[in-house]
């Protein structure tokens, strides 16, 4: 399998769900950096297996990887109970949905980079929104999804959930 990234932004406001995917075959590079990022934490870093229920881990074997630094004991329990239950559900919906093919699941290896704002109080939203850019990031990650057209075609209006390009403000 050719490594898949991916990438999506779902959600408004501190609630919101910023992740990127990066998807392969055990044995090759993704595996490799899937274990020195676990293998390797740091303070207010430390990437974890995501799991459906204890001991229930996803598959394939999924890496959570917190981008935010772990700020309080309310950031910590929203990075790893509710972001990491919308991360396992998106995994769940991506393999239900034959995004990820089901009778390859123990040859793959996934890594998911997922921003949790340090200010997000709403664990619900926090969960939906992580579930469905999990999904949406592993859809993304396969080839041919996007053309060069359909991304030449916003490159003078960016945005994101963070900025506007001062051309597109109405202020």
């Amino acid at each position: 399998m050719i490594t898949q990234l991916g990438e999506a932004f779902v959600g408004s406001g501190v609630e919101a769900a910023h992740l990127n995917t990066v998807l392969g075959d055990k044995g090759g590079p993704v595996e490799t950096a899937w274990v020195s990022a676990l293998a390797t934490p740091s303070v207010g870093h430390a990437a974890f297996v995501v799991v459906a229920q204890p001991n229930i881990p996803v598959l394939p074997m999924t890496l959570f990887v917190n981008k935010a630094t772990i700020a309080s004991p309310e950031h910590a329990q929203l990075t790893w109970g509710a972001a990491q239950l919308g991360v396992a559900s998106g995994v769940l919906d991506a393999v239900n949905d034959g995004v990820i093919d089901g009778d390859q699941l123990e040859h793959l290896v996934l890594i998911a980079a997922v921003w949790v704002d340090p200010l997000a109080r709403d664990a619900d939203a926090v969960y939906d929104n992580n579930r469905a850019a999990m999904a949406a990031a592993l859809s993304r990650g396969r080839p041919g999804i996007l053309s060069i057209d359909e991304i030449l075609a916003v490159r003078d209006t960016p945005i994101n959930g963070y900025y506007v390009a001062r051309t597109l403000r109405r202020d």
